[in-house]
């Protein structure tokens, strides 16, 4: 009988300084060293982790956009304990159709990593401030993240009795949910951080409502809770110093339209209002009526500098007058292409912009054609 090769091996122990020479045929060596090497697929050669076959099977038969996921959180991928199917059935159970679901994993992968339990108690916090489940699965289908961002129901609990506390009402909460749900990630000290901030800029004003203020600020600025307070700070004082207001009118500014801009970065806002008024004076306009056009719609501080110049070069060179622009701010809210098309269809149809209202540039898309299809007549 031929004799097989043996080779020995030394094993050394953890704990202690004896080892053993183990004799290992090379059949044995070479069959364990197979199973290590192709057995378990952990890792690409470069190191990278795989990406998890079955979890892009079930996505794939779900109708998972997974290249649009892949882009969005491709750690998820990575995974090896995940639970779309769990999930799946979850929103099925409150009225989410296949397509939606697809569409928020298509969007928000991370998703698939919450538990049941978890989702079902998440759920039932929402419960308490949306009317309906299908009020929740609409927002869902618009905004996944606001749902599935956080997996601290505690916290997301804890910040909502905490809004409620101080004023603010069931919309308003849904409008956070929705609009930014980071605010229920914060820590309850960070948001009321913001809260006691605005709350002594409302006393500093010399408003008797510090409840009041705060409920107006955040209805109209749903983000400023995930800002800073030096940020809005920076912010209010800029506009009162920009504009010469009292405490007074910058009180009616605040609880206003300018509350939409207290989270911009200050730097931005600075930068944007210097353009506007360099284009306005190039345009013949004074101090008074810059001042006067961007207090009327200060949204328009949002218009970085080459978008703002497009569109009031746009508008003059369609004859439209800088007084016009000045007296309607809105319609810089419509892209170009819009502007453009629109104006070439109203000039068609025998609408003489220079001496008519131009508000339509910015209505919607129904009101307009109902409009164009009038004149058209």
């Amino acid at each position: 009988m031929a004799s097989r090769s043996l080779w020995y091996m030394r094993i050394n122990f953890p704990f202690g300084s004896r080892c053993w020479m183990v004799p290992l045929s090379v059949e044995i060596l070479f069959k364990s060293v197979s199973l290590r090497l192709f057995g378990v697929k952990c890792h690409h050669v470069d190191g990278e982790p795989l990406e998890n076959e079955d979890l892009l099977k079930n996505l794939l038969t779900m109708g998972v956009d997974v290249d649009m996921a892949k882009k969005r959180q491709p750690g998820v991928f990575h995974r090896m304990v995940t639970n779309e199917q769990d999930l799946k059935m979850f929103l099925l159970s409150k009225g989410a159709s296949k397509e939606a679901i697809a569409s928020i994993i298509s969007r928000y992968p991370r998703a698939i990593t919450r538990t049941p339990d978890s989702l079902s108690e998440r759920w039932n916090i929402w419960r308490k401030i949306m009317t309906s489940d299908l009020e929740i699965v609409n927002i869902l289908e618009r905004s996944p993240e606001s749902f599935f961002r956080s997996n601290n129901n505690l916290n997301l609990e804890n910040n909502i009795k905490f809004l409620y506390s101080v004023g603010l009402t069931r919309k308003c909460l849904c409008r956070l949910l929705t609009n930014a749900p980071r605010t229920f990630s914060n820590s309850v000290d960070l948001n009321k951080q913001m809260v006691e901030f605005l709350q002594k800029v409302c006393v500093c004003l010399g408003h008797k409502d510090p409840t009041d203020f705060v409920r107006k600020i955040i209805s109209k600025n749903p983000f400023i809770l995930i800002q800073s307070t030096k940020r809005v700070k920076a912010n209010i004082e800029f506009l009162q110093s920009t504009f010469n207001l009292n405490n007074e009118e910058l009180l009616v500014l605040l609880c206003g339209s300018g509350a939409e801009i207290l989270d911009l970065s200050n730097d931005y806002a600075k930068r944007n209002y210097a353009n506007i008024k360099e284009k306005l004076f190039s345009l013949g306009c004074t101090e008074e009526e810059v001042q006067k056009f961007v207090l009327s719609y200060p949204d328009m501080i949002f218009l970085a500098e080459k978008k703002f110049n497009a569109k009031i070069d746009c508008l003059i060179e369609e004859k439209i007058s800088v007084s016009q622009i000045i007296e309607n701010p809105r319609i810089l809210d419509s892209s170009i292409s819009t502007l453009r098309s629109r104006i070439n269809e109203l000039i068609h149809a025998g609408y003489d912009l220079s001496t008519s209202n131009i508000n339509l540039l910015s209505w919607s898309q129904k009101r307009y054609k109902a409009k164009l299809k009038k004149l058209s007549k």
